[in-house]
Order: structure tokens, then sequence, then C-alpha cells
């Protein structure tokens, strides 16, 4: 990535963090720790085991491995920055290593609104269509999903990136946030951001709002669907299929409501940044684990898994 060069004198930024309270420190790096580590294995493990496990390989599983990928690199972006600074008191980031956060944060963003998309469409051509889903959701289709997935994100990103640091920084270095975000980045410039908030504020709608449309309009087929349906057993099979994604979204889109809906009269900086805590690391944390909990393919891949590798475990239980 080519950043446009700063203008300004600025070398660096300083990230104001979550808080100065010293004794609050230690805790909340090991309470951090412990969320990154959860986050890598809960989706490092969860790519493992569609990889191992052939039943797996389906477009629903293919959409999910790309999302547990996405998460590691999301959360990775942010969080061990903040570790870092929470355990030796250094705030400081360089110009380049802020604009790389940036850059990692809003693109695998983006990224994970647009494969959550993808994978709706896919529950409701499960659902909805279930005798043509093999024709639909062909390998070139779920190819050219990710890929415009990817391809919308990065594209979103370097736009913002560059717009931001063609920016000259004069006002002051001090980042009222624990990473470097578009918005608080924009207020410490000295130049014209009008564009930059337009440009900010278009793309993230389009994203937002494509997206969740998407998404809104295959539920509401689907849920057409199983109302429908005379079985009670099938009616229950049917949403199973749907839960975990379903989980998924209302936590990810439920998250930007709380952010970016509230009332202005209750809109806080301490609010915002306790809202991206959840956002950038509770979330990719949380994937994995609604995932694996409700999800029965996925807990008999596990087991399948467990007891081709350790056979006493399989003993020990029978």
């Amino acid at each position: 990535m080519t950043l446009i060069e700063n203008i300004s004198e600025v070398t660096e930024f300083i990230l104001v963090g979550l808080t100065d309270a010293v004794e609050l420190q230690v805790p909340l790096f090991l309470v951090f720790t412990l969320i990154y580590f959860i986050t890598l294995v809960g989706n490092l493990g969860m790519i493992t085991l569609i990889l191992l496990d052939s039943r797996l390989h389906t477009p629903m599983y293919f959409f999910l491995s790309n999302l547990s990928l996405v998460d590691c690199v999301y959360a990775s972006a942010v969080t061990p920055k903040v570790m870092e600074g929470l355990l030796t008191g250094d705030k400081s980031i360089s110009y380049n290593a802020c604009a790389a956060q940036m850059f990692f944060f809003l693109a695998f963003d983006a990224i994970e609104s647009f494969l959550l998309a993808s994978m709706a469409f896919d529950r409701h051509a499960a659902v909805c269509k279930p005798l043509h889903y093999t024709t639909t959701m062909t390998s070139t289709v779920c190819a050219l999903l990710l890929t415009g997935s990817y391809g919308c994100g990065l594209l979103q990103s370097s736009i913002l990136v560059a717009l931001t640091f063609h920016l000259s920084f004069c006002h002051s270095n001090v980042v009222n946030h624990f990473f470097c975000d578009t918005p608080p980045l924009l207020a410490l410039s000295c130049s014209d951001t009008y564009i930059n908030e337009m440009v900010l504020f278009t793309l993230a709608a389009c994203n937002v709002f494509f997206t969740l449309l998407v998404i809104l309009n295959s539920y509401l087929f689907i849920f057409i669907v199983i109302l429908r349906m005379h079985s009670a057993k099938g009616r229950k099979k049917a949403f199973s299929t749907c839960a975990s994604h379903l989980t998924t979204v209302s936590v990810f889109y439920g998250t930007i409501i709380v952010m970016y809906l509230q009332p202005s009269s209750s809109h806080s900086t301490d609010t915002d940044k306790m809202a991206s805590v959840f956002y950038t690391m509770i979330i990719p944390m949380l994937n994995p684990v609604v995932y694996s909990l409700r999800n029965k393919e996925v807990k008999s891949a596990f087991k399948k898994v467990a007891e081709k590798n350790y056979p006493s475990l399989s003993t020990s239980t029978r």
C-alpha cells in the first residue's frame, strides 16, 4: 500500500487509549489478552476444522471460514497495539503504522459486512430454493461473491486512507481514541475535511444499507417460506440452518446501530470507546463461539477430529 505523503510535520500520533487510571492498566491488559487469545484460537480453529472435515466443504462453510479469517485480521489490526499501550504505557504510533492500522480495520470491517450479506444470500438459496441450491451456489458464484467482498472492502479502505493521510495535521497529534479511526483523525486536521466527511458518510451509508438490505430481504423470504411449512420439524430444521448467521448479524449490526444511531444528547467519547471495544474485540471473539455452540455440523466435525487425534477421549466417554 503506497501512502500519499503528508505535508505536515507530524511523524507520529499519540493514542489517548481507554483510561488513564493506572490501577486498571494490568487488569485490562489481562482481559484483552484473554479475549485476543480466544479470538485467535476460536477463529483459526474454525478454519482448520472446516479444512479437515470434507462434510463442511459447502458454500456455507466456505464463507464461514473466510469470516473467521477476516475476524482474525480485524482483531489483530487493533488489539495488539491496545495491549502494548496498557502493558508498557507507550501510546505513540508512527504515522505509517497509524495509516496501516486504519487501512486494515476499515477494509476488513467492510469485508465482514459483505460476507454476512453473501451468507444471507446462501441461506436464502438453501431454504427458499433447496432443489436448485447446487446450481445456484456454484463454486463460480461463491468465488465471485468472495472476490466482490474483498474487492469492495479493500477499495473503500484505500480511498478513505488516501484521503485522510493527504490532509495536514497541525493542530495536535493526540488522537482521542484507542486506535486510528477516521473521525478522530479528521478532528485533528487543519485542512478542509468536508470532502473527507462526505466520502466517509457516503461509503459507510452505502456499505451498511446495501448489505443490510440484502440480509433483510433474504430473511424476509426465508421467514415467509418457514411460516408456510406444514411440518413443525421442517420449520425447526429450516430455522436452525439460519440461527447462527442470524445471531451474528444481529450482534454485528446491533452494535453499529448503537454506535451511530444513538441520540446526540446521549453521545459521548466514552460511550464511543466502549462500543468500539465491543465492535473491534468482542464480536470477532463471539462469531466462532456462536457457530460452534449453535451448529450441530460443527460440533460433529469437532468431535470427529478430536476422536481421530485423541482416541482415548472417545473410549473414556463410552
